[in-house]
């Protein structure tokens, strides 16, 4: 069951107006202390929302009430004691049990003297998921206030709240006569007494111990609230009287020996509290007696407390034992004290009590005594323009006229405003020259993004006042606990109070209190290298991107990017990429302008030889991540994690996507197959090489996808020729020999890559260096079948007479097909009968192959839809030719080509053959003017 922790409306006991008649009020900022209970989980709110719908109060009081039945007396209670109670508070309540909680609370007030406090905390069933507080008290402001302040302070949800006020008569010696529940507390005439009867439901409370704990602090609180509000009237009239005893000491012998301003601040300030200023909560007069030797002793004066410090219980102190800060004030010759007192209210609301001082002078000049209010601030007095405060707005003067700013400058107003948004309890306590560097600097943050520090040590060594501006943007609850953590660390501090302030302005505040332990300050404080590790703990990711920006490029290159980039990184790749990393992602990012277009990056994180990312980035378009899978994984690769981010840049929407890596054991040095593995990632996803696992050859050997190209040709071809070994096979008999691998690819470049310096001779020579140390790694290769096929591979880059593969386009960019001229008389393998000249043509498109057996054939082209043995079919047929045309061209020849990716489609087939074409043409001699024109190559 989920119920909220508000209190309901119940009259005089919750007015602001009644509270406000003795000074009451709340501070206009927000104040936490971190104790407050954790909130209900989603899902305990969702199952009530779902499952208990919110019920009609008015449906329930009713119900009760006809449950009374003739008990007219507990018919007239149950309605006044709910009638207030909000609807969602009462989710899971039945009419029986409010008509219950009722009498039971009619039944603790049942003997009860005016100024008596009844209360009850109940003990908890093994099924039950609340404890019973009831109170029966006197009518009087801050209760409902100051008893839910103590519940937070031990961290119990307060699930239920009603406190009525009750009309009741009773007899002279207590006991109840009548519940007047008809009449209404603004009504009551003499004779009736107006009780507060508060009915709350908590967390349960199951430890005995724990409970009696509860009760007691309960007491002590509710004495407090009475103590306080009784003598509230003699509190207010000591701080006139006392004011009015200063005034006319001015000219007088008995003038404290303190200068004319101070005098005058304290007679204002004083007279300026008893106007509804200050909640006045305890007042007690203190005098410095002679103790043992040299020792003074600060002991209470009796019957001098009021209110909270009624009680004449002090132990005297001897003021040796303070502090040394808090010694030198006690003796320090000034009349006004204003700070904070070093415990928190138990009355109103849970803060640390305001504490205003007066010293007390003998003749000699000598301080002898204090006089000494504590209480709270109202809220009338936060509202106060800091220009009509007393004792601030001295201070404020000051400041406005050190400045030099006029006040209708714009400036001037702006400072102005930071002054009327101080925190009011610093404005009270802080020096002048403080006041001014602080406001001062607050104003020159203006249109900067930065973080400024201002410390103040409480003069009596307790605390030190943190008040902390960072872009408003910046405020968070993360970053608050952030700050909080380091200001504890850095301070020494075994305690942490906060409020902030929050507007339209461009700055946040955060002023945090870290209380400090006696006798242990903070070692030597440095302000600005403080306030570099907050800056730099609550820096926004924003931020640091600018700043990395304009470290890198300068400033005008990095405002541009910050303005097209700012807004793109999601959230997501924000909790996961530092702005460095961000940065370098935006190199690639920025080639990004064409649809479809991709860049890739792949690299070790935090130089982590285990931590391998191979990042890419798309235009426009997103990948699918099944098709994106198959090609990593034709690398050798295994793709561990993924993570996929949109980026939304004003011109287009771009795609990154950023993958974990294990890479294989036998790779290459990362440094050197980077370019390698990016290249060849981008070619097999725009189908200008085929996904298998001769790809790996680019991690395992070294190799571009180029050359891997060379090899996966020669498979098909093998394939073709009617090699019984599987294309799986052949790859990895290459992953296993790298080696080799690289070998056979240096031996093809060698004998046909263009090289013109390279003198023919110089070529062969080279070609059977490289012939021999293949043999040699021949030799080692233990498996029988993996030596046929890699001996099979030299036999054919042997029997090669002419390539394609280093021609051309009219792009600049190499073709996307290869063909090889070659000879195959000299491959032994080959089935009969063997043509004398063979073109074989491969593309990630089709495939190819063209025979002729002599000089001068004849015969055509077909397209053949036989991928698995297309050279077997064409072999057939020119075989058939030859026999046909024998009357006419002694030998025949024939061509075929296959289809591969679109095997039935017309238009790709038009397309291929054209290429096919093309590629036969490339290594065939040309007859111009009656001369043999070799390719180009």
């Amino acid at each position: 069951m989920v119920r909220r922790a508000d209190t309901a409306a119940g009259g005089r006991a919750g007015d602001p107006a009644a509270a406000e008649q003795i000074g009451a009020g709340a501070s206009v900022d927000t104040i936490a202390d971190g104790t407050l209970p954790d909130p209900p989980s989603v899902d305990e709110v969702e199952d009530a929302e779902i499952d208990e719908p919110v019920p009609s109060t008015e449906r329930l009081v009713a119900q009760a009430v006809a449950l009374a039945g003739d008990d007219l007396d507990a018919a007239a209670l149950v309605d006044r004691f709910w009638r207030f109670a909000p609807d969602e508070e009462l989710i899971g309540y039945t009419a029986a049990e409010m008509l219950a909680a009722a009498r039971s609370h009619r039944e603790l007030a049942e003997q009860r003297v005016p100024g008596e406090l009844k209360l009850r905390i109940s003990e908890p069933g093994a099924a039950d998921d609340h404890t019973v507080i009831e109170i029966v008290a006197d009518d009087m402001p801050f209760l409902v206030d100051s008893v839910t302040a103590l519940l937070t302070a031990h961290h119990l949800d307060v699930h239920l709240l009603v406190h009525p006020l009750i009309v009741v008569r009773r007899e002279p010696l207590g006991k109840l006569a009548e519940v007047a529940a008809e009449v209404e507390a603004d009504d009551a005439i003499d004779g009736d007494i107006v009780e507060s009867w508060m009915h709350i439901e908590v967390d349960p409370v199951r430890d005995a111990v724990a409970r009696d704990q509860l009760r007691r602090e309960l007491q002590r609180v509710l004495t407090d609230v009475r103590e306080a509000v009784e003598d509230w009237p003699k509190m207010r009239r000591m701080a006139t009287a006392i004011a009015d005893q200063l005034a006319a000491a001015r000219n007088t012998p008995d003038r404290p020996p303190v200068p004319e301003k101070d005098i005058t601040d304290s007679v204002e300030l004083l007279r300026w509290l008893a106007d509804d200023h200050f909640t006045f909560l305890g007042y007690r007069e203190y005098r410095l007696a002679e103790g043992e030797g040299d020792d003074k002793l600060l002991e209470a004066v009796m019957g001098t407390g009021l209110g909270i410090l009624r009680q004449d219980q002090t132990a005297p102190r001897v003021i040796s034992s303070m502090t040394p800060e808090a010694y030198a004030k006690v003796l320090e010759k000034r009349l006004l004290i204003i700070t904070k007192a070093n415990s928190r209210a138990t009355v109103h609301r849970s803060a640390y009590l305001d504490y205003i001082g007066i010293k007390i002078f003998d003749a000699a000049g000598d301080v002898i005594g204090e006089r000494r209010f504590l209480g709270l601030f109202s809220t009338a007095a936060y509202r106060t323009s800091v220009r009509d405060l007393p004792v601030v707005r001295r201070k404020v003067a000051e400041v406005l006229d050190r400045s030099g700013l006029s006040p209708r400058s714009h400036s001037g107003k702006d400072l102005l405003q930071i002054l009327e948004t101080y925190p009011r309890d610093e404005l009270f306590q802080i020096k002048t020259d403080a006041l001014y560097q602080a406001v001062i600097g607050v104003l020159r943050m203006a249109g900067r993004r930065q973080l400024r520090l201002f410390l103040r040590r409480d003069g009596y060594g307790r605390f030190i006042s943190c008040l902390i501006y960072l872009p408003r943007d910046r405020f968070t609850t993360q970053n608050r606990l952030k700050m909080q953590e380091i200001l504890l660390r850095e301070l020494n501090g075994i305690g942490v109070d906060y409020t902030t302030r929050v507007t339209e302005s461009t700055l946040a505040r955060i002023h945090f209190i870290v209380r400090t332990e006696p006798g242990n300050p903070p070692d030597e404080i440095e302000p600005d290298q403080l306030a570099e590790e907050l800056a730099d703990a609550t820096r926004l990711w924003e931020d640091d991107f600018r700043l990395v920006l304009e470290r890198k490029l300068g400033d005008e290159q990095a405002k541009r990017l910050y303005h097209r980039y700012a807004d793109a990184f999601p959230e997501g790749y924000k909790d996961e990429h530092a702005p460095f990393e961000a940065v370098k992602d935006l190199a690639k990012l920025e080639l990004l302008d064409e649809p479809g277009q991709l860049e890739m990056h792949l690299f070790r994180k935090d130089h982590d030889p285990t931590n391998v990312r191979f990042k890419i980035y798309r235009y426009g378009e997103p990948m699918v991540l099944s098709a994106v899978l198959p090609v990593l994984h034709s690398l050798g690769v295994k793709a561990m994690d993924e993570r996929p981010y949109e980026l939304r840049r004003p011109d287009a929407a771009v795609y990154l996507y950023d993958f974990g890596l294990a890479l294989p054991e036998a790779h290459r040095d990362l440094n050197e197959v980077r370019a390698h593995v990016e290249n060849a990632f981008a070619a097999a996803w725009r189908g200008e090489a085929e996904v298998d696992g001769l790809n790996e050859l680019v991690l395992r050997a070294g190799l571009t996808w180029r050359q891997v190209v060379v090899l996966r040709a020669y498979a098909k071809y093998l394939r073709q020729a009617g090699t019984f070994f599987s294309q799986r096979y052949m790859e990895t008999t290459f992953t296993e020999n790298p080696a080799i691998a690289g070998l056979l690819v240096r031996l093809f470049e060698t004998r046909f890559a263009p090289r013109p310096a390279l003198r023919p001779e110089e070529r062969e020579e080279r070609a059977a260096e490289l012939i021999d140390e293949i043999g040699k790694q021949l030799d080692a290769v233990e498996s029988l079948d993996q030596d046929r096929i890699l001996r099979s591979y030299l036999t054919l880059i042997q029997a090669t007479l002419r390539t394609s593969f280093f021609q051309r386009g009219k792009d600049g960019r190499p073709k996307s097909y290869v063909a090889f001229k070659l000879d195959p008389q000299a491959i032994p393998d080959l089935p009969a009968p063997r043509p004398k000249f063979e073109i074989f043509v491969y593309s990630p498109r089709f495939e190819g192959v063209h025979l002729r057996f002599g000089p001068v054939a004849r015969g055509g082209l077909r397209w053949s839809d036989r991928r698995e043995d297309f050279r077997t079919e064409v072999l057939g047929l020119v075989k058939a030719q030859t026999v046909k045309n024998a009357v006419i061209v002694p030998v025949g020849a024939k061509g075929g080509f296959v289809l591969k990716k679109k095997p039935g489609d017309r238009e790709e087939a038009v397309e291929c053959y054209k290429r096919f074409i093309g590629a036969l043409l490339d290594v065939t001699d040309n007859l111009v003017g009656g001369k043999v024109i070799p390719p180009a190559t």
